[in-house]
């Protein structure tokens, strides 16, 4: 299989060398509707060109005569002494190809340590309020955030200076993290300082941190009444696959296992694959084709395939998270709850233009175990749900018993 994910390209800017995803800029569209964002987020410009969609589904021209045309527009840019990148965009669009995009060295470089399960960063999420002002939605256990003593409720009036009434979250974001691109005076580097001015009722007060290392905490685990463990997967970051199978074989024997991936958009999908492996003892995981050649995906022997399972899944559920839930469906090893998945099975693969920046084009399409694509369709669940899911799904384990 590709060193790469093949099968995430993010809508305009997020990535890494080795693997792109869907990942941030779909949590960004998510946030705008909640208004709520965190620091992992990275720049705010990922919000704003979330996808080029062409009605159909997929690229109208073969992947490699793209893949030569915007290669030509760049370099005949960088000769002329005008923006290879703009041009490659521009031939890009031209092309038909719904998940193409170009990135600028910086862009595609952005996302490298949210996709390694790690950012830089103070530990705050925020909100904006019906009135314009930004509140402290989250506070994470140890980070620089909290041993400040900044707390959940807090309103955050400033950062740096520059006053953030009324801005867009992803632009707070891009503050706190230091990102130059969105609006920040340094880079979002360890260590580097970053000055907060704060209200807590009518205390106002200014604190100067530390950006620090932080993991993304993308997998989570709780139990719930009714004998049930609930395994949340926010995203496929480098490490989440085995952090599923450990949850899964640390569950209380007797557990049934909500797989909770409602707003994953993807990530990286060797680790999707790895999950997978969580519940299934070998076996196919999803085939895909890259420039005509057929590939697959296995699962690793050894899962836990007797405890019963539910996955849920909405329409925030893209790209890998598709992927494992299709997997698990097709080999009926689970229920799938929840509403219909976004609907992105394409593969798309790098490009380096002459100037450095980079290209991702369509280049094929992955499917399910039973053939099935996924690109543009989704996946329908076995049981319809927008209310109440969790509490469903318990009473569908229920009904398939428990080991």
């Amino acid at each position: 299989m590709p060193g790469r994910d093949p099968f995430f390209s993010p809508p305009r800017h997020a990535g890494r060398g080795a693997a792109l995803t869907l990942l941030f800029a779909s949590v960004l569209v998510a946030g705008a509707a909640s208004g709520s964002f965190n620091e992992t987020l990275g720049a705010s410009r990922a919000a704003a060109r979330q996808t080029r969609t062409d009605g159909a589904g997929g690229p109208t021209a073969p992947a490699a005569a793209r893949r030569q045309e915007v290669t030509r527009a760049a370099a005949r840019a960088m000769a002329d002494g005008t923006s290879p990148m703009e041009a490659a965009e521009r031939a890009v669009s031209r092309s038909g190809d719904r998940w193409g995009a170009v990135y600028s060295p910086d862009e595609y470089e952005e996302f490298q340590e949210a996709l390694d399960g790690e950012y830089t960063g103070v530990g705050l999420s925020a909100g904006r309020e019906s009135d314009g002002r930004i509140e402290v939605t989250r506070v994470r256990s140890g980070s620089p955030a909290a041993a400040a003593g900044i707390r959940t409720g807090d309103l955050l009036r400033s950062v740096d200076g520059k006053r953030v009434d009324d801005r867009p979250v992803t632009e707070v974001v891009a503050l706190l993290r230091g990102d130059a691109g969105g609006g920040g005076s340094q880079d979002a580097t360890e260590g580097t300082r970053v000055s907060l001015g704060l209200q807590r009722g009518s205390h106002t007060w200014t604190r100067t941190l530390h950006r620090a290392r932080l993991s993304t905490e993308d997998v989570t685990t709780r139990r719930v009444a009714g004998r049930t463990t609930v395994i949340r997967v926010a995203a496929f970051t480098k490490g989440s696959g085995d952090l599923v199978r450990a949850a899964v074989a640390g569950a209380p024997a007797g557990d049934g296992i909500v797989l909770d991936l409602r707003g994953n958009s993807g990530g990286l999908v060797t680790e999707a694959v790895s999950a997978a492996s969580a519940f299934l003892d070998g076996g196919l995981v999803a085939t895909y084709d890259v420039g005509g050649e057929q590939r697959a995906l296995h699962a690793r022997r050894g899962g836990d395939t007797t405890r019963p399972v539910v996955v849920l899944v909405d329409g925030g559920t893209m790209s890998a998270a598709e992927l494992l839930t299709g997997a698990l469906q097709d080999r009926c090893r689970a229920i799938v709850v929840g509403t219909r998945t976004f609907g992105k099975g394409s593969v798309q693969m790098p490009s380096r233009l002459p100037d450095g920046s980079v290209a991702e084009l369509t280049v094929g399409h992955y499917r399910t175990p039973s053939g099935r694509g996924v690109d543009g369709r989704g996946i329908t669940p076995d049981l319809e749900a927008d209310e109440d899911v969790l509490a469903r799904a318990g009473h569908v384990l229920s009904g398939l018993g428990r080991s």
